[in-house]
């Protein structure tokens, strides 16, 4: 392996802003705001818009859009020859 290529692979705290939520891990990313982590180390931390504790998937508030009855659509076309 060639020596000074490679990017810096660290532990970073990522933190949601929607929630307070937040884990350690390591990444390639960093920053300049730092946070005490729970094992009293400080850590570069980066916030992020969405995670697991936020996403409306994850949570289980998604919705499912159907648009123009597609779904009444397929069930009534394939169920309709079934006995």
């Amino acid at each position: 392996m060639k020596a000074e290529i490679h990017p810096n692979y660290h532990p970073v705290v990522f933190q949601d802003a929607a929630s307070d939520f937040a884990f350690l891990t390591r990444s390639t990313m960093t920053s300049e705001e730092t946070v005490k982590w729970e094992d009293g180390n400080e850590y570069p931390v980066v916030k992020v818009d969405i995670s697991s504790a936020s996403h409306p998937f994850y949570t289980g508030k998604q919705k499912v859009m159907d648009t123009g009855g597609r779904i009444d659509k397929f069930k009534r076309r394939y169920t309709a020859g079934k006995k």
